[in-house]
């Protein structure tokens, strides 16, 4: 690759850093924990109704 070209890279990416940093704010604010509680709950419930059945 020569020295004087530019590929590019950081400039390709600069509009989405700047989509993915910008804030709604109408956007729904869920905790990252309970996110998580929800999928292991859920889990639970699947297993247990597959036992059942």
């Amino acid at each position: 690759m020569d020295r004087g070209q530019n590929t590019g890279g950081l400039m390709s990416s600069a509009g989405l850093v700047r989509y993915f940093d910008a804030e709604d704010s109408n956007a729904i604010l869920i905790n990252p924990k309970t996110v998580i509680a929800t999928g292991i709950m859920l889990g639970v419930l699947v297993q247990l109704l597959t036992f059942v059945a």
